[in-house]
């Protein structure tokens, strides 16, 4: 169960205690740096007899999705502190609040297992040619849309314009279709990735996600609103 931010109180919440920018990049941060400590800690200590961990190759799926990955959550903590300074909406600012805390600590695992196992944090081969059958050519790389589910840099400023209502709408819709493609590559590591570790984790992912995409329908539905796809 991931954090939530402090509940308002007499419907509303004064300025003063909301949480700011800078207390939420903190509180990340700090668990960032427990989580990774706690990886390294539990990778290096598994092996009893000493043995050289076994380490992805650097074209594997397992490397691949860590490094795509890390990428898509980053757009998705970016997108909570973007719509949490454009709406007052308890049960909006909170889902982004928990989305911005959990995806930034599980992006500090995934960079994590990359420093764990000496490998690079991008690749020349492009975003998601990790992925078997040719999925990552369905997607066209452009206007910061690395990778399916991403939003545009283009949806990211009108959303940074929006207020109320439809600044809440808009960053649902865009969440959704994140989560989404954040399911699709979950899925495919749990087949393709061999870390039995990173296959427990991206298909944990992909069922928390699931029931997030239904509490965004949900919270769409009281906007008279849906998903866009």
């Amino acid at each position: 169960m991931t954090a939530t931010a402090p509940k308002e109180a007499d419907g509303g919440e004064a300025e003063g205690r909301r949480p700011s920018l800078s207390r939420w990049l903190i509180f990340g941060a700090a668990a960032l740096a427990a989580l990774v400590l706690a990886l390294a800690i539990l990778t290096t200590t598994s092996d009893k007899d000493d043995k050289a961990i076994d380490v992805p190759a650097t074209g594997s799926a397992d490397a691949g999705f860590a490094r795509d990955m890390a990428v898509h959550h980053q757009q998705a903590v970016e997108m909570a502190y973007v719509v949490r300074d454009r709406t007052t909406d308890e049960d909006v600012r909170r889902l982004a609040y928990d989305i911005a805390q959990t995806q930034a600590n599980q992006r500090g695992m995934l960079l994590g297992w990359l420093d764990l196992w000496g490998l690079p944090k991008t690749s020349a081969d492009g975003y998601m040619a990790w992925m078997q059958g040719g999925g990552h050519m369905d997607h066209e790389v452009k206007d910061g849309s690395l990778m399916p589910g991403m939003a545009t840099n283009t949806e990211l400023d009108r959303l940074g314009k929006l207020k109320g209502r439809q600044a809440e709408i808009f960053y649902l819709q865009l969440m959704y279709d994140h989560h989404m493609g954040g399911v699709g590559m979950a899925r495919a590591c749990a087949q393709q990735c061999e870390v039995p570790l990173e296959k427990k984790f991206a298909q944990g992912m992909a069922e928390a996600q699931q029931s997030e995409m239904q509490l965004m329908t949900d919270l769409l539905k009281e906007r008279a609103a849906t998903p866009r796809k």
